[in-house]
């Protein structure tokens, strides 16, 4: 197994430093107008530089409709699901399948590539994990999640919680890839010492209860939610 930091194909590595400097007495603009924008605003996916661009509301407004994202930039859906019956259902054998050294990470299909990729939350930023493609099948192909999520704009974001026996569960959203790089970030600020310390795991915890308020549960071939 081998991990290592990368810009190499991977969207939002320069929009991720928005995430990961404090806040900055001049307010961010629109990279498309340059207007002025609050610290919480939208953004697209800029596919020629494969970043995230900040964006107002007007103009991130103009990417929703149908058949506007078809040049450089491409909207972020807002749509937050989960799986709750899938992520019971991982283990410590699913783990180690998808080669994630820590308890969290995010997957996305990257369209320049052709595949998923994996990334996880580390000191140096947002750090790549070699995923094997059976494995994305075998794993988290197992959920309606990866069959709906968009390419390039949406992630898989998934956190394990281990313990013993049945106290060993993990957590599974789908997410806006901004939503998860936004964690990375969050992270990166926090951390101290080896395993990111009391304020990051703190920043964590408000993060995946954030995010359970806001999900809806998708709903399963077999009729369950």
């Amino acid at each position: 197994m081998s991990t290592h930091t990368t810009d190499r194909g991977r969207t939002g590595r320069r929009g991720l430093r928005r995430f990961l400097e404090p806040a900055q007495p001049r307010p961010e603009r629109c990279e498309l107008c340059g207007t002025n924008v609050p610290q919480e605003h939208r953004h697209l996916v800029d596919e020629e530089r494969r970043s995230l661009a900040c964006a107002c509301t007007p103009c991130a407004m103009l990417f929703d409709r149908p058949g506007a994202s078809t040049g450089r930039f491409r909207s972020l859906p807002g749509r937050i699901l989960t799986d709750p019956g899938f992520g019971a259902a991982l283990g410590p054998a699913d783990w180690e399948a998808l080669r994630v050294p820590v308890s969290i990470a995010f997957f996305f299909r990257n369209s320049e590539l052709g595949r998923p990729v994996a990334f996880y939350p580390s000191p140096a930023g947002a750090t790549e994990s070699e995923l094997d493609p059976e494995a994305w099948e075998s794993v988290l192909g197992r959920s309606p999640l990866a069959e709906v999520m968009l390419p390039d704009t949406e992630a898989l974001l998934v956190r394990r919680t281990p313990g013993s026996g049945d106290d060993d569960r993990s957590e599974c959203y789908l997410v806006p890839v901004d939503l998860a790089y936004a964690l990375v970030g969050r992270m990166r600020l926090h951390w101290q010492g080896f395993d990111g310390g009391a304020q990051a795991h703190a920043e964590l915890a408000a993060f995946f209860d954030d995010l359970a308020r806001r999900a809806t549960e998708v709903p399963r071939e077999d009729g369950e939610t």
